[in-house]
């Protein structure tokens, strides 16, 4: 019998350590070779630890939601014979995946064939966040069928449409539930710094203008009814579009602002950030290049990177470099709203829905139905004067109530 160390591995340039946000293991567990060991938060990434020999945890290197540093302690692990051996040579491996979200719209109901039963013996592989909503939802995993053996949302969600047709119910909520106290660790702490930092750091200022998409919502159904095998058009596309047509008369609102060495940087390039709310937090997927796309290519990589969010398969360098954001809850976004600035970035767009009201139409007293939804921009008042924000807003409204301007090389 003897010892061996598990030191956490260099896991991403620049890291000097990672938090603890999750444990599969305990001490006196016995474990096989690449089990998952534990979850390790870095950046908005989360890296899953896996064993790299197979023996008995005879230690762990801390509690979750503390710091382990690069090179230090994770864990150690008792093996005996051969597999003693083995892990002196044995270089630990970190597989990286960041948070992975789920879906709330409502899913239709589909034929989906039966589960196959569990297997025995065989490792049942799925992100915490998908191990987690399982728990929640009284699902044993070993019941779910996957593609590739690894258990995701779209995985979990087919299982239960089948359990739904076979009588199946979650539970559902208490009456009453007694008082949780809930650390704030991973994701959810990040997210909680960088707000607490944005709104300590950041002098914010709010501007709302209203804006008419009536014209711009018949043109998406026209494109939308003849697109083919194109993506569908949202709202969305239209907007980051609109924001990218003007920016370059507004390069002030397209900047990040370096507030310990006093630089502010004014990009040329347009990489936008679009706010996406998942389980476990706020994330917020990057646009490259947005003002080189055209509104279909801006729909399929819209779409593209909320589906790597939703299977927890985006990428560190997709979540990290935007130079402005763009945050919308769709139905849900209200009349209006104050977003936080996405530090160290200087402003951010807050769409709110669309409603129908009436107008009156031109000069006359004649009245027409009309879309309506409000846009909200807050900035950096050190960096972006109130004239400026209003003049960015205004250009984008003239583009989106002349949407064909939009479709324009």
């Amino acid at each position: 019998m003897s010892r061996f160390t598990f030191k956490l591995p260099d896991i991403g340039e620049g890291i000097a350590a990672a938090e603890i946000v999750a444990w599969h293991v305990a001490v006196g567990d016995s474990v096989t070779e690449d089990q998952p060991l534990a979850d390790m938060m870095t950046d908005k990434a989360t890296v899953e630890m896996e064993c790299p020999v197979a023996g008995t945890i005879v230690e762990l290197g801390g509690k979750v939601g503390e710091h382990v540093a690069i090179g230090a302690m994770l864990a150690v692990i008792e093996v005996a014979g051969e597999d003693a051996l083995a892990a002196t040579e044995t270089t630990p491996v970190a597989t990286s995946a960041p948070p992975v979200a789920t879906s709330t719209l409502p899913v239709a109901p589909v034929e989906t064939p039966p589960p196959p039963p569990p297997v025995a013996g065989i490792k049942v592989l799925a992100s915490p966040a998908v191990r987690a909503r399982a728990k929640a939802l009284g699902v044993d995993l070993a019941l779910v069928q996957a593609d590739g053996g690894h258990i995701r949302h779209a995985d979990l969600d087919a299982f239960l449409r089948y359990g739904a047709a076979q009588g199946y119910r979650a539970p559902g909520p208490a009456s009453t539930r007694p008082d949780e106290s809930i650390p704030i660790i991973g994701l959810r702490r990040r997210i909680a710094e960088n707000m607490a930092a944005a709104k300590r750091h950041i002098p914010h200022f709010a501007y709302v203008e209203e804006v008419e998409v009536t014209a711009l919502e018949a043109m998406r159904a026209q494109l939308n009814a003849a697109r083919g095998d194109r993506p569908k058009l949202t709202l969305l596309p239209f907007l980051i579009a609109a924001m990218c047509r003007a920016i370059p008369d507004f390069p002030m609102v397209n900047a990040r602002y370096d507030d310990e060495a006093n630089i502010v940087t004014r990009h040329g390039a347009v990489h936008m950030g679009v706010a996406a709310q998942t389980p476990a937090g706020l994330m917020v997927p990057v646009l490259r290049d947005a003002h080189a796309l055209n509104i279909w290519q801006i729909a399929a990589e819209v779409a593209r990177l909320a589906e790597a969010a939703r299977n927890g398969a985006a990428r560190r360098e997709e979540l990290s470099g935007s130079t402005i954001t763009l945050t919308s809850l769709g139905t849900l976004g209200g009349i209006a709203c104050t977003p936080v600035i996405n530090r160290p970035e200087v402003a951010i767009l807050g769409v709110g829905r669309i409603i129908e009201r009436p107008v009156f139409a031109d000069d006359s007293d004649r009245i027409r139905r009309a879309k309506l939804l409000n846009l909200s921009i807050s900035c950096d008042h050190r960096v972006v004067d109130g004239h400026d924000a209003a003049s960015f807003v205004a250009a984008m409204k003239r583009l989106i109530e002349a949407p064909a301007r939009l479709l324009a090389p």
